[in-house]
């Protein structure tokens, strides 16, 4: 599939760690630019290879400054990462996609959603809890479920920290496979987290990004449980 591509400019950057960067990419104001959150762009790079795209969910939830955030984990393996790490500079020019993808929210949310996300897999979820808490959309109970291998890898963590203290239907769960001695959070994998939270069988439903293999054994689990497919959205990005 051919797509096309529009002028778009860097306006910052901010290092979240060693390994992963967020961008903040914004749109010409005469540019009508919209996106429903959960959705991706994809990236045009002048890259040796085959495939010059590369999609990357948006992080940030819709506005109206024409602005959108990406974040972006380094692949020290791959081609697309390593280019963006090495030019993207606070006002460079980029090239994006129109915005794509059907990883959405339901347009009346009348149960509970349980977001389960590995690495920068939370960036969708993220989108979409915060524009669930910022427009007030009703709701029930929300849960972020995030495993990370150790403490310095919790993505956001001050930003899910506050808004489970202002929002008492929110709650954040980070779970790391290598925690570090004075960790008192959960350990583990996300699974046996969202597995013992739902242990009812309540209604709900179920947004899972991250990495491959989590997803599909997460999406195994939830059926084990009684979930059905439509319960169940993901989106892989490994």
């Amino acid at each position: 599939m051919a797509y096309q591509f529009s002028d778009a400019t860097v306006v910052n950057i901010i290092d979240e760690n060693e390994r992963v960067k967020r961008y903040f990419i914004k749109v010409p104001d005469e540019v009508p630019f919209s996106f429903k959150a959960g959705q991706f762009i994809m990236l045009d790079l002048p890259i040796a290879s085959k495939y010059t795209n590369r999609s990357y969910s948006i992080a940030s939830p819709p506005s109206d400054d024409n602005i959108f955030e990406l974040c972006i984990v380094l692949n020290d393996k791959g081609l697309g990462t390593p280019y963006i790490w090495e030019h993207y500079q606070i006002g460079t020019a980029v090239k994006i996609s129109k915005v794509l993808g059907k990883f959405q929210l339901p347009e009346t949310i009348d149960r509970d959603i349980c977001f389960i996300g590995t690495g920068t897999g939370v960036a969708p979820l993220r989108s979409q809890i915060l524009d669930i808490l910022n427009k007030g959309i009703p709701h029930r109970n929300l849960y972020l479920v995030f495993g990370n291998r150790w403490e310095k890898d919790i993505l956001y963590r001050k930003e899910m920290e506050g808004l489970q203290e202002k929002f008492p239907t929110f709650k954040f769960l980070p779970v790391l496979s290598r925690a570090n001695e004075g960790w008192k959070g959960l350990t583990g994998y996300v699974h046996t987290t969202y597995e013992e939270i739902f242990k009812d069988h309540r209604s709900a439903y179920f947004y899972i990004c991250g990495w491959a293999d989590m997803l599909k054994e997460a999406r195994h689990r939830l059926e084990v449980m009684g979930y059905d497919r439509k319960s169940i959205r993901f989106e892989s990005y490994d």
